[in-house]
């Protein structure tokens, strides 16, 4: 019986990928970011990539600013910036 709720979870999953991706950053923050793209994070999120501003100003959602100018939007601490040069100031 567990194998089957399973299976059928499972199932729903491919049917519906929005079920198991949820992107955390609004659209609207992107059009202010350089760099584009998402990584996938430990709990199962869509997280923006790391990336520069336009402005150079923190943009919505970001929760540090990396060493190499870019901003993270890391939902954990651990390993945030670890591709660039590591925290220069945590946001939130």
């Amino acid at each position: 019986m567990r194998l089957l709720g399973f299976l059928l979870f499972a199932v729903s999953l491919l049917l519906n990928p929005a079920i198991a991706k949820q992107h955390t950053q609004p659209s609207s923050t992107d059009n202010e970011l350089i760099e584009q793209g998402d990584y996938t994070n430990s709990d199962g999120q869509e997280i923006h990539r790391p990336a520069h501003t336009k402005s150079g100003n923190a943009p919505d959602g970001a929760s540090a600013q990396c060493r190499d100018g870019t901003y993270s939007f890391s939902a954990h601490r651990r390993g945030t910036c670890s591709r660039h040069g590591g925290v220069a100031e945590w946001l939130n």
